[in-house]
C-alpha cells in the first residue's frame, strides 16, 4: 500500500512549472502527507483539459450513502481497479495525477524493535505523479467532497524488501495518456507497471514520520538526527 508520501523538495514555482497548477490552488511543502489530508492533484474538466486542484486522500464513491469510509479507500489495486464497484467508474472516466516527490515504507524490526521508515524517491530526485482516481460525492445537504485514491501495483525488487505493494509512479510521457479520457483500457493497463529498480532510490529516515500528525522537515532527517521536539 501507499499510506504516506511527500511533496517536500520543490518550491511552489517548480511545481507549477512542472504541472498545470493555477495560482489559485495552494501549493506548499509537505513532509508527511497522510490519509484524510487534502492533496495536490491534476484532474480534467468536462472538455478533457487538465486542471490543478486539492482532493481529499481517501476515495468516496459518488454513490456512497456516507463519506465516513473515505480513509479505507486510500489505495486501489491495479489488478482489480476496472472491476470493483468503488473504482470502476473512476477508472473509466475520472483519472488524475497526484503530485509527489517521494513516499514512505517501513521495514519491520525484530522483537521489541520499532519499524524502520524509508523514504523512496526517483533516483533523479525529480517531481513525479502517482496514478490516481478521483470522485465527487454530494450529500443531501448540498455538501461536496472531492476525493482521490492512489493506484498500487506489485513492487519492484528494491521495494519488495519492504512491502508487497508499491504505488504506481507514472513516467512523464505517460501522464497525458493517463489523463486522456480517450485512452483505451488496454493502453491504460500498460502504464500501471512498477518503476524499474534503477529509477528509484531508498534511504532510511528517523522516527518523526511515524506520527501521522507531524508534518515537519524532521520527517526526512536521517535516523538519530531528529530534535526531541519533533517527536512530540
Amino acid at each position: 500500500m501507499c499510506g504516506r508520501y511527500t511533496l517536500a523538495t520543490a518550491d511552489p514555482a517548480q511545481v507549477r512549472a512542472r504541472f498545470p497548477i493555477a495560482e489559485s490552488v495552494e501549493v506548499r511543502r509537505r513532509y508527511n502527507v497522510a490519509p484524510g489530508d487534502d492533496v495536490l492533484a491534476v484532474t480534467t474538466d468536462r472538455s478533457g483539459a487538465p486542471r490543478g486542484e486539492l482532493l481529499r486522500w481517501g476515495l468516496v464513491p459518488s454513490w456512497a450513502e456516507s463519506p465516513e469510509s473515505r480513509l479505507k479507500m486510500i489505495n486501489a489495486r491495479v489488478e482489480t481497479v476496472s472491476e470493483r464497484p468503488a473504482f470502476r467508474t473512476a477508472f473509466g472516466r475520472f483519472r488524475c495525477l497526484i503530485v509527489a516527490d517521494g513516499f514512505y515504507e517501513w521495514r519491520s524490526g525484530g522483537p521489541r524493535q520499532p519499524k524502520q521508515a524509508y523514504h523512496i524517491t526517483r533516483a533523479d530526485d525529480q517531481l513525479f505523479a502517482f496514478a490516481g482516481l478521483w470522485s465527487v460525492w454530494k450529500g443531501q445537504d448540498g455538501r461536496q467532497i472531492r476525493s482521490c485514491t492512489i493506484l498500487t501495483t506489485r513492487p519492484n525488487q528494491a521495494v519488495a524488501a519492504l512491502h508487497d505493494r508499491m504505488p504506481v509512479i507514472l513516467e512523464r510521457d505517460a501522464e497525458q495518456l493517463w489523463l486522456d479520457p480517450g485512452t483505451a483500457r488496454s493502453a491504460l493497463m500498460e502504464l500501471l507497471e512498477p518503476l524499474p529498480d534503477a529509477r528509484i532510490a531508498l534511504r532510511p529516515v528517523g522516527p518523526a514520520v511515524n506520527d501521522a500528525r507531524y508534518d515537519g522537515p524532521e520527517c526526512l532527517e536521517a535516523p538519530g538526527s531528529e530534535p526531541e521536539q519533533a517527536l512530540l
